[in-house]
């Protein structure tokens, strides 16, 4: 059994019961940005590399670890995180497939050389750094949530370098940056292929942008279906309950 420190909790890794993920109220929990990128996300099903920058406490590569057989590596910048992801990798008794490294990823490029991946993904920082006052109190929530270690332009050149050409890179992101993200993808020779928007419910604005593109690809955005999230009642949309339980 894996130690648990200060808050964290064991939970069940959605309706997956054989696999569960360490969190924490105050450091960390995944939420559901991440389950939508998983979910979004091409992967190589039989073999190749994956590697997930800002990754938490390892739930991307978790998840992921369900859709493919690929090696899977896990990065983050903040070591109580770094740490529940090692220990999430050992509650489940993946350290065959899945690695986690406790870094930058404006480092990886130089770690891995030409080393390079079939797909990379990120969930990063959405926010620009805010003034001192217009931060979380929680340090971790405010390295996370805001562009205080790497800027959105540090995380396209990263995925960039890190991605072989005809290599994928997914991204979930806000739909305020979609510009800025569409147009340093093209900078550093990722073509956007898929998007995706997200909604709260119909009839409001989508909060949620999921893209992927390709390094060094041909020019062909497809722009996929609207997800809803909650009906106007209030419960999960089927797509979404299927996204969330299977089914």
């Amino acid at each position: 059994m894996v130690e648990l420190k200060d808050d964290e909790r064991i939970d069940d890794l959605l309706a997956d019961e054989t696999m569960q993920i360490i969190q924490s109220p105050t450091a960390f929990a995944f939420s559901l940005d991440a389950v939508l990128l998983a979910d979004f996300t091409y992967v190589p099903i039989k073999r190749g590399k994956i590697i997930d920058l800002c990754t938490g406490n390892g739930v991307i590569p978790l998840l992921l670890s369900r859709r493919s057989r690929a090696s899977i590596t896990g990065v983050e910048i903040q070591e109580r995180l770094y740490d529940m992801a090692v220990r999430n990798v050992e509650l489940n008794q993946l350290n065959e497939q899945l690695e986690m490294i406790h870094g930058n990823l404006k480092d990886m490029p130089a770690r891995y050389g030409n080393n390079k991946f079939d797909l990379v993904t990120c969930n990063p920082p959405y926010f620009p750094t805010p003034r001192k006052k217009e931060q979380n109190l929680n340090d971790f929530l405010t390295i996370a949530r805001h562009e205080i270690y790497c800027s959105l332009e540090d995380v396209v050149r990263s995925c960039s370098q890190l991605v072989r050409s005809g290599g994928k890179v997914s991204m979930v992101h806000r739909p305020g940056r979609m510009a800025d993200i569409l147009t340093l993808f093209r900078k550093y020779r990722i073509e956007p292929k898929r998007l995706r928007l997200v909604y709260p419910k119909m009839g409001r604005e989508a909060n949620v942008l999921l893209v992927e593109g390709i390094r060094d690809g041909n020019a062909d955005l497809k722009i996929l279906p609207p997800l809803y999230a909650f009906t106007d009642e209030g419960e999960y949309t089927d797509e979404l309950r299927k996204i969330l339980y299977g089914g």
